[in-house]
Order: C-alpha cells, then sequence, then structure tokens
C-alpha cells in the first residue's frame, strides 16, 4: 500500500481514520463502504452510486 499524505486522511474526535474526499479521487474507484467524504456518489442505503 502506498503511504499517505497529510490531506488524504484526518482522525474522528473517536479516534477513527476518515479518508477525504481528494484520497478517494486518488484512489480512482469506489469501495462500496458508504465513506463519509465519498466523491462518487455511493449510497449505502440502495446500493446504488447516484450520477
Amino acid at each position: 500500500m502506498k503511504s499517505l499524505d497529510p490531506e488524504d486522511f484526518y482522525y474522528s474526535e473517536e479516534g477513527f481514520v476518515v479518508f477525504t474526499e481528494k484520497y478517494h479521487l486518488k484512489r480512482g474507484y469506489c469501495c462500496k463502504s458508504g465513506c463519509k467524504h465519498c466523491p462518487y456518489g455511493y449510497d449505502k442505503k440502495t446500493g446504488r452510486i447516484k450520477s
């Protein structure tokens, strides 16, 4: 795995790693996990990517 740049993530108040939109765009695809900053528009409730 490639190392993360500082703009790729931050820590939540609970101490979890949260990936930024910039990280997701660099990765190049949607993982369909319902990520907080998903730039692909994935909706975990419907299982679809919004256009």
